[in-house]
């Protein structure tokens, strides 16, 4: 590499701010570490306990009871509650199926028909150009939709890891579901756990590569924060004019 191709220092300076920014927006926007793990767990328990006793209504229980704690000690704790009230939520549903069909497998069925269909949405929004990541994470970069119009870097970028994430979920199902009409609850459920954690890994790695080298996003906050104090300034302005003139 030529003197004229290596990176000024301010350039690698942005470009590893860039990431440091992606990085910690893709923490906020998927929960992090704690937020991954604690969406594990009730599903954990409720593996681990149904293979212990086969019992079906105590596994329910005892994992839709855990996913509330986790909800309440982050209550307590004044955390952000947006990720566990959504893993809640999933419980509580899988809690209903489980203790209606009265099957271990209709605690799992809630979430792998979620996961397909997310793997679905993600990859006909990655060939429609309209990718649904960009729509979850452009108020996390605080461009909201601007990548459309006006950065087209940032929608490739948008497109690529869209895809990657459809890719990656609708693998992820077409290995469980088999297992689910012909397999064994047991090994359905820890099958599920195994493949819980390494496929979100792997497409949040997807997303930061891809995003990472991607234009900066346009901050359309400040934008319309530069605006008002604009409109301000030019009121401000317009007001002293006409007083000056009486």
């Amino acid at each position: 590499m030529t003197s004229v191709d290596k990176p000024t220092p301010e350039q690698a300076a942005a470009a590893a701010d860039q990431k440091a920014v992606t990085q910690a927006a893709l923490f906020d926007a998927f929960g992090g570490i704690r937020g991954t793990l604690e969406t594990m767990l009730p599903g954990l328990l409720f593996v681990m306990i149904y293979t212990v006793n086969k019992d079906v209504k105590m596994s329910a229980i005892a994992a839709g009871t855990v996913a509330v704690l986790l909800v309440i000690v982050r209550l307590l704790r004044r955390d952000t509650v947006k990720h566990a009230f959504s893993g809640v939520f999933g419980v509580a549903v899988g809690v209903a199926f489980a203790l209606f069909t009265g099957t271990a497998k209709g605690f799992y069925l809630p979430g792998m028909i979620y996961g397909a269909g997310l793997g679905v949405a993600f990859t006909l929004s990655a060939l429609v150009g309209f990718p649904l990541l960009g729509v979850v994470l452009g108020p996390v970069f605080k461009e909201n939709l601007s990548w459309r119009t006006r950065n087209p870097g940032r929608k490739k970028a948008y497109t690529k890891a869209s895809l990657a994430w459809g890719i990656i979920f609708l693998a992820k199902y077409a290995i469980l579901f088999p297992l689910y009409w012909w397999g064994d609850a047991t090994q359905l459920g820890w099958l599920l756990i195994a493949l819980k954690l390494p496929p979100m890994v792997l497409a949040v790695y997807f997303t930061w590569v891809f995003l990472a080298k991607a234009p900066p996003p346009i901050d359309v906050f400040a934008e319309m924060e530069a605006e008002e104090e604009a409109e301000r300034a030019r009121k401000a302005a317009a007001t002293g004019a006409d007083r000056r003139e009486r």
